[in-house]
């Protein structure tokens, strides 16, 4: 699988049975070339950011058939294969790229990077600091838990010289 760094990013290219997948690090680009990329999908490239691309759907190959990748896009029009034909309608889907089982490492290496790429997309940033609370706020909430006898005056006086510094 042909892998370069390319501005701190690592771009993974895997070719399949008419169609080709790029992945730059934030972009998913389908390329079809040659004959039977043509007839099925018409020359041309598709992209989808990371963030477009809600599943990813995974046939292995197997002794006696293709496998594939296909991608979910929210507002897709993607068709949920029956037994036995999964194959051949992700190969009519312009999401979906076809392997062999000779192809299938390849694919499975882009594939893991792609589930790390969608996971971090949903991901936050960075842990959120939990917001400060008021001393106010707390006291409010003794009072109403004194209120509604779950502590006892004692309690809520010792918590409140807690909060108060005293």
């Amino acid at each position: 699988m042909p892998s370069t760094t390319q501005g701190g990013l690592t771009m993974i290219e895997v070719s399949g049975q008419g169609g080709q997948i790029v992945f730059d690090g934030q972009y998913v680009t389908i390329t079809r070339k040659g004959f039977l990329a043509r007839a099925t999908h018409g020359k041309g490239e598709k992209r989808l950011h990371i963030s477009q691309i809600s599943a990813v759907q995974w046939k292995p190959a197997g002794a006696m058939v293709n496998g594939f990748i296909q991608f979910t896009v929210p507002g897709g029009n993607e068709v949920r294969g029956r037994l036995g034909s999964q194959t051949s309608n992700a190969a009519k889907d312009e999401n979906s790229v076809i392997f062999t089982k000779q192809q299938q490492p390849e694919f499975e290496k882009l594939r893991s990077v792609l589930d790390q790429a969608i996971a971090a997309q949903h991901a936050p940033q960075h842990a959120a600091a939990a917001a400060p609370v008021s001393v106010a706020d707390e006291l409010a909430k003794l009072g109403t838990l004194l209120q509604q006898g779950l502590i006892t005056q004692q309690e809520f006086e010792q918590q409140k010289a807690r909060l108060l510094g005293g």
